[in-house]
C-alpha cells in the first residue's frame, strides 16, 4: 500500500490554497464589476425618472390651472380673449375616431392573413418589409405623403386626410401586433377544432381571435395612443380651425396642432390654453397604457 510523501502533500495543499486565492480574486472581481454596473444602472434609472417626474409634475402643475369651465365649453380665442379648446378636442376625437375605425379592421385582418393564412409566403414577406418600414418611418413623411395623394389633388385641407394619415399610422401598429398574439396561440386548438370538422374562418373567428382577443385590443390601444399625439402629419392634412366644424371635408382643429400654435404664441391665455391641452392629451395617453397594462396582466 503506497502513502503519499509529505513533499507531495505540501504541494498539494499549496495548489489548492493557490487556487482557492485564485476564485476568490476572481469572485472579488466581479463583485466590483457587479455593483459598479449596478450603481450605474441605479443612477441612469435615477436621471431618466428625475426628468419623467419633472415633466409630469410641470404638466400636472400648469395643465390644471389653465383648466376652467370655458375649456370645454368655448372654441379658441383670438390673443387675450377668454376662450376654450372645445374645437380641438372634438376635432382630435374625430379624426382619432375614424382613423381607429379605418385602421383597426385592415390591420387585424392583415395580421390573421401574415399569422393564419400565409405566413411562409412570398407575399407575406412583402407586406412585412412594408409594415415595417411604415413602422419605422417618421410621421412628418406620412403626412407629406397624404399631402400630395389627397390635400393637393382636392386642393384643400380637410379633417379626411387627416385622418388618413392617422390611420396609416394605426395600421402597421395593429398588424404587427395581432400577427404576433396570434402565433402565441398554441397550435393545439387548432387541430382539435380542424379535427372536429370546424371551417378555417370559424375557427380563426371562434378559437384564435378569442385566445389573442387580450393582445389584439391592447395592440389597437397602443397605436390610440401613438396618434392621439401625432402633430406633423395634422399639419400638412387637416391644418387647423379656429372655429368649430364637423365637417371632415373642411380643415379641422386638433388638440396636438392646438398645442404646438398656443405654445409657440407670445400670448399668456394662449399658453395656458397649450398647457391644459397638454395635461388632457397627456391624462388620455396614460388611462389608454395602463388600460393596455390591465388587459395585459388578465391574458397573462
Amino acid at each position: 500500500m503506497s502513502t503519499s510523501s509529505p513533499t507531495s502533500t505540501s504541494q498539494q495543499l499549496l495548489a489548492a490554497q493557490a487556487l482557492a486565492r485564485t476564485r476568490e480574486a476572481k469572485y472579488a472581481r466581479r463583485a466590483r464589476v457587479n455593483q459598479m454596473a449596478l450603481a450605474l444602472s441605479l443612477a441612469a434609472m435615477a436621471f431618466g425618472v428625475f426628468w419623467l417626474i419633472w415633466i409630469l409634475w410641470q404638466t400636472l402643475y400648469l395643465g390644471i390651472g389653465g383648466l376652467s369651465v370655458a375649456t370645454f365649453t368655448e372654441m379658441t380665442p383670438p390673443p387675450n380673449e377668454a376662450g376654450g379648446i372645445l374645437n380641438a378636442i372634438f376635432g382630435s376625437l374625430v379624426m382619432v375616431g375614424v382613423a381607429t375605425f379605418v385602421g383597426t379592421p385592415i390591420g387585424i385582418m392583415a395580421g390573421i392573413y401574415l399569422a393564419e393564412y400565409n405566413p411562409h409566403g412570398w407575399l407575406s414577406s412583402v407586406i412585412r418589409f412594408v409594415n415595417d418600414i411604415l413602422l419605422s418611418a417618421p410621421s412628418i413623411v406620412i403626412g407629406l405623403f397624404v399631402y400630395s395623394l389627397v390635400v393637393a389633388q382636392f386642393k384643400s385641407f380637410s379633417g379626411l386626410a387627416g385622418s388618413i394619415a392617422l390611420a396609416l399610422i394605426t395600421i402597421p401598429v395593429v398588424i404587427r401586433t395581432t400577427e404576433n398574439m396570434l402565433q402565441l396561440v398554441p397550435p393545439g386548438l387548432r387541430e382539435a377544432a380542424y379535427a372536429l370538422g370546424t371551417p378555417k374562418w370559424k375557427v380563426i373567428l371562434s378559437i384564435t381571435l378569442r385566445a389573442a382577443r387580450a393582445g389584439v385590443v391592447t395592440g389597437i390601444l397602443l397605436a390610440v395612443a401613438r396618434i392621439a399625439g401625432e402633430t406633423a402629419p395634422l399639419l400638412f392634412t387637416a391644418l387647423n380651425n379656429q372655429f368649430w366644424t364637423a365637417d371632415v371635408t373642411q380643415p379641422m382643429a386638433s388638440l396636438p396642432v392646438t398645442i404646438f400654435k398656443f405654445a409657440m404664441s407670445p400670448y399668456e391665455n394662449w399658453q395656458q390654453l397649450a398647457w391644459a391641452g397638454v395635461f388632457l392629451i397627456t391624462v388620455a395617453v396614460l388611462a389608454l397604457n395602463i388600460l393596455a397594462r390591465v388587459l395585459t396582466r388578465g391574458k397573462n
